[in-house]
């Protein structure tokens, strides 16, 4: 068990790391062990944080999507990017489908800045465009009525 003044610095350092954006718990208890704090009283702050709404998954969620779909990244990669910061299923699609975007008008940006209005010159080529915008993480259906 900590020192009430340690857990003090325990909470302001989750606090000071909240305050930068969000995190969600799995995040938070990462940074704050490679920190050299315990896992169980991270674990016990970050619960206190979540209790209290200043931690928030939901609202990390929906903060990393909005993040990510600006940055013209599709639905495959954010959700499994969401995943590996401890974010499930459930919720990870509350996420997308709160955001909403249209996910082939932002394939097509992406596609347009990165290549202009140039048709792939040869099979070869459409190929290595196809295999951009699935590293980017759209769906074979945006990909196809993009390329076709």
């Amino acid at each position: 068990m900590p020192s009430p003044s340690e857990r003090v610095q325990l909470r302001e350092a989750a606090m000071r790391l909240l305050a930068r954006r969000e995190h969600s718990c799995k995040e938070l208890l990462r940074k704050l062990t490679g920190r050299g704090w315990p896992r169980a009283d991270a674990e016990a702050v970050i619960d206190e944080l979540a209790a209290e709404n200043l931690q928030s998954d939901e609202r990390f969620a929906e903060s990393f999507v909005r993040q990510r779909v600006g940055k013209a990244y599709g639905p495959v990669r954010i959700r499994a990017e969401l995943a590996e910061r401890g974010i499930g299923r459930g919720l990870a699609a509350r996420a997308l489908t709160s955001e909403a975007p249209d996910w082939q008008a932002v394939a097509a940006r992406w596609y347009e800045r990165r290549y202009g209005s140039e048709p792939p010159s040869d099979l070869k080529e459409k190929a290595r465009r196809q295999q951009a915008l699935a590293r980017r993480g759209f769906a074979h259906e945006h990909i196809r009525e993009l390329l076709d």
